[in-house]
Order: structure tokens, then C-alpha cells, then sequence
């Protein structure tokens, strides 16, 4: 008997093989996003110049992964401009409004404008970002040295911002206090600090000069404060007068003298002390107290010695000033020199007759 032939199953045979797909095509991502949504927008609301924008858009480079248009970049420098200028003006009236505060003394008003300044423009970078859309890991290539070369490079930037507000804090240092600098010749003179910046403050000396001391300088030297805890300041004039004279009346004088300029103070009262025995005179020193060191120092001594210059000759006391004898020994020498000098001037005299 003949087995039928088995019909082949067209279920079990095998199927071919698909044929092979090409790579997915990568597109490039937008490192601005927010641009695209923008342009969008406006495309939707007017045809023209949405096809004005999408030309602009069509213009674009490929960097690796990310992909930059024309548009990109004009949308991300009038939002950088825009946001700018939002900064400058809330930073602006930040600083108008603590100014018409009353509850704030001058020290607490500075402080209180530098981290309002910090708060806005921090808020104002993540402004941006959000904005203009980007994705901040298409950064994380580069923060790491790019993070690097701004901390060496900012370090002594960001130390003084740090010092300055530690100042602000402790109010060691405050606008219009009156500190002693140094000038280029290593002369100390004193001078007002008009302001505190970020970086440095401003001192300004009575002639007008304005020395940037790095806010980092007053952290780590010693500064000579004339106003830190009190703002009186004692002043020395230094005076001699004639062995010959009264020296109760020239002290008197000496105080009245000081008593009459017009910034010494009454209280404490002017003094006057016996410094020392001089060559040509009795040396007295005259110590008077001010309250606005500010105004200058070398100011009052100048009043202070004018009333007594007129207060002295008033009462016929003298000033001296050094005098010098010189004693020529009795020899042949010196009287053959004074023989000559003298029978030049007889001819000298019976010339001109």
C-alpha cells in the first residue's frame, strides 16, 4: 500500500528574512528651545513674518549634537538685552527704595543693596535660562574646566565680596568713616570713605584724591579708624615761646587761643602741657578736641596758631626762633683778616665820596 504524500504545512515554512533597515537619522537638538516656540507663535499669528523667521531658522550650523540658527542667535541677544536691562532697572529701584528707609542706618542700607543685588541677578540668570529654553547638560562638557578657570580667575574677586559684606556686618568699616591711608611715597594721611563696592571701597582725602583699597586689604591689615567708636579726635599744636616770658600768662593765652577757633570742641576742654626745654625756647604743646575729622585737621591748627600769633603780641610775649653766636678766637690770622676787611671798606667809603 502507497503512503499518501504528507502536503506540506504552509504555516511551518520558515519566512524570509526581512530586508535590512538603513541607521535612524539623528537630528540635531535645539540648544535653544525657547526660540523655536517663539517663532512659532509668531508664525501662527502673522505669515509673513513667520516666513521671514523660518528663513532666518533655515540658516544654522551643526556643532555635534546641537544645532544653532541665525534666529537662535538674535532671539538669545534681545533676551539677553532685555534681561539685562530688567536687572540694571530692578537693581535700580531697589536702591531708591532702602534709600527713603528710615529704619536703616547707613551700614545695614549698603549691606541690605548688596544682597538685594546678588538675589536679582541670580534670579535673573535662571530667568534666562528658562527663557531661552536651554538645556544646561549640553554645558556639562565644558563646566568642569571652564568651573575651574573662573574660580582661579574670580577667587580674589569673590574674597572681596565676601570681606566687604563681613564689614558691613561687624560695622568695623562703614561709609563715612574716616580712616589713614598710605599714598605711593609711604606717607600716611587720612581721608572719608564714600562708598563700599563689591570689589573695593572708596576713600577720598582732603584734596581730593580718591585711593580704591581692595576690600580684602581691611580684612587682613590693621586699619587706623579715627571714627569707630567715637568720632572725637584730639589735635596737637605744638608752640615754643622766650625763656624771658610769663609762662602762666602764654598758657593762658594758649587756651583762649584754642577756645576761640571755631570746630574746637568745649567738652572736653582744650589742655596744655609743657613739652620741653628747647634751644631757643620753652616748648609747650596745645591739645584741643574736634568732632568732625572729615572737615580736616591742619584747618584748625592754622586758626588755633593765628588767634595766638595776635593774642601774644597783644600782650608782648615773643616767639623766638634759633639764634646762633659765633666766636672768632684772638689769633694773628683772624686779626690779619679783620685788618683787611676793614681797609677794604675805608676805600670802599673814600670811593664813593
Amino acid at each position: 500500500m502507497i503512503a499518501p504524500i504528507p502536503t506540506p504545512d504552509p504555516a511551518s515554512d520558515t519566512a524570509p528574512d526581512p530586508a535590512p533597515t538603513s541607521a535612524p537619522t539623528v537630528t540635531p537638538e535645539q540648544i535653544v528651545s525657547g526660540a523655536d516656540n517663539v517663532r512659532a507663535d509668531i508664525a501662527a499669528k502673522n505669515e509673513t513674518i513667520g516666513d521671514i523667521l523660518n528663513r532666518m531658522d533655515s540658516w544654522a550650523v551643526a556643532v555635534g549634537n546641537w544645532r544653532i540658527s541665525a534666529f537662535d542667535v538674535l532671539f538669545a541677544v534681545m533676551a539677553v538685552l532685555l534681561l539685562v536691562g530688567f536687572a540694571w532697572a530692578a537693581t535700580r529701584l531697589t536702591r531708591s527704595a532702602l534709600r527713603h528707609l528710615t529704619a536703616l542706618d547707613s551700614t545695614q542700607r549698603v549691606l541690605t543693596e548688596k544682597i538685594a543685588t546678588i538675589i536679582i541677578w541670580v534670579v535673573t540668570f535662571f530667568m534666562g535660562v528658562d527663557l531661552l529654553g536651554i538645556d544646561l547638560t549640553a554645558l556639562t562638557v565644558f563646566s568642569g574646566a571652564f568651573g575651574l578657570a573662573i574660580g582661579f580667575g574670580l577667587q580674589k574677586t569673590f574674597g572681596n565680596l565676601i570681606s566687604g559684606i563681613i564689614l558691613l556686618m561687624d560695622k568695623s568699616i562703614k561709609p563715612g568713616d574716616v580712616i589713614a591711608v598710605a599714598d605711593q611715597s609711604g606717607n600716611h594721611t587720612f581721608g572719608q570713605i564714600r562708598r563700599i563696592g563689591i570689589r573695593a571701597i572708596s576713600v577720598v582725602t582732603r584734596d581730593e584724591r580718591e585711593y580704591l583699597i581692595p576690600n580684602e586689604n581691611l580684612m587682613i591689615n590693621q586699619v587706623e579708624n579715627w571714627s569707630y567708636s567715637s568720632r572725637n579726635v584730639r589735635i596737637q599744636v605744638n608752640v615754643g615761646v622766650s625763656y624771658d616770658a610769663d609762662m602762666e600768662l602764654a598758657e593762658k593765652l594758649m587756651l583762649e587761643a584754642a577756645a576761640k577757633a571755631r570746630r574746637v570742641l568745649k567738652t572736653p576742654p582744650p589742655t596744655v602741657w609743657m613739652s620741653e626745654y628747647g634751644d631757643s625756647s620753652v616748648n609747650f604743646t596745645i591739645h584741643c578736641w574736634i568732632t568732625d575729622p572729615e572737615d580736616g585737621v591742619g584747618n584748625v591748627r592754622s586758626e588755633v596758631l593765628k588767634n595766638l600769633w595776635w593774642l601774644f603780641k597783644e600782650h608782648g610775649i615773643e616767639i623766638p626762633f634759633p639764634q646762633r653766636d659765633i666766636n672768632l678766637r684772638d689769633n694773628a690770622q683772624v686779626k690779619a683778616l679783620i685788618a683787611a676787611l676793614t681797609q677794604r671798606s675805608d676805600d670802599a667809603e673814600r670811593d664813593g665820596q
